[in-house]
C-alpha cells in the first residue's frame, strides 16, 4: 500500500510542473499589451463622448442631509456627468461598444491600434449603418480588456473625471494604469 502512495506522489510531482507551465502561458497570453492599451484608449474615448453629451447645466444633489456642526448642510450640486450614479451606469454598458472598434496599423508609428469605425447613434449615417449587421469575435479580447480595466481602475476613473482631467486617455492609460507607453517625442533638427 505504501508503494502505491509513493507512486501517486511521484506522479503528482511530475504532473505539477507540467500544469504550471501550461497555465502560466495561458495567463500571459490574456494580457496582450496592444489589446489592453487599445481598450484603455477606447474606454477613455467612449467616456469622454458620454460626458460631453450630458452638458454642464444638468446637475444632481450630492452629499448628505445631515447638518454639520457649524449649521450648514453637507449637500451640494455637482454636474450630473460627474456623479457616481451616471458614471456607474455608463461603465456598466460601455464595454459592449468595443465591437465598434477595429484593429489597424498606425501609418506613422507602424504599431497596431484600435480605431472606431462605426458611427455613433446620434450621427446621421447611423440609420443607414444599422441596416447592416457587423459582428466579429475579434472584439472579444478588447471587451475583456475593457472590463478588466474598469474592474481594476474604477476608482481612478471616477477620480479623473471628478477632477475634470484633460486628456483622459493619457492620464488613465499612461499615468494611472501604465497600460500604454508614453509616446516618443521626435525633435526636428
Amino acid at each position: 500500500m505504501q508503494a502505491g502512495a509513493w507512486g501517486m506522489a511521484v506522479f503528482c510531482l511530475l504532473l505539477l510542473p507540467l500544469l504550471f507551465a501550461l497555465f502560466s502561458n495561458t495567463v500571459k497570453g490574456q494580457r496582450d499589451p496592444e489589446v489592453f492599451c487599445g481598450a484603455c484608449k477606447a474606454l477613455a474615448d467612449e467616456l469622454a463622448y458620454d460626458i460631453k453629451k450630458i452638458g454642464p447645466k444638468r446637475t444632481v444633489n450630492s452629499g448628505t442631509y445631515r447638518i454639520n456642526p457649524d449649521g450648514t448642510r453637507g449637500k451640494k450640486k455637482i454636474p450630473f456627468a460627474k456623479s457616481e450614479t451616471f458614471l456607474t451606469d455608463v461603465l456598466e454598458k460601455i464595454c459592449d461598444r468595443m465591437n465598434d472598434y477595429q484593429l489597424q496599423d498606425d501609418p506613422v508609428t507602424q504599431k497596431k491600434i484600435f480605431k472606431r469605425y462605426a458611427p455613433r447613434k446620434d450621427e446621421p449615417i447611423y440609420a443607414e449603418y444599422k441596416k447592416y449587421f457587423f459582428y466579429s469575435d475579434a472584439y472579444k479580447p478588447l471587451k475583456y480588456a475593457c472590463e478588466t480595466i474598469i474592474e481594476q481602475y474604477e476608482d481612478e476613473i471616477f477620480s479623473l473625471i471628478a477632477q475634470e482631467a484633460d486628456f483622459l486617455a493619457d492620464k488613465l492609460c499612461i499615468e494611472k494604469s501604465g497600460l500604454c507607453e508614453k509616446p516618443e517625442m521626435h525633435s526636428e533638427l
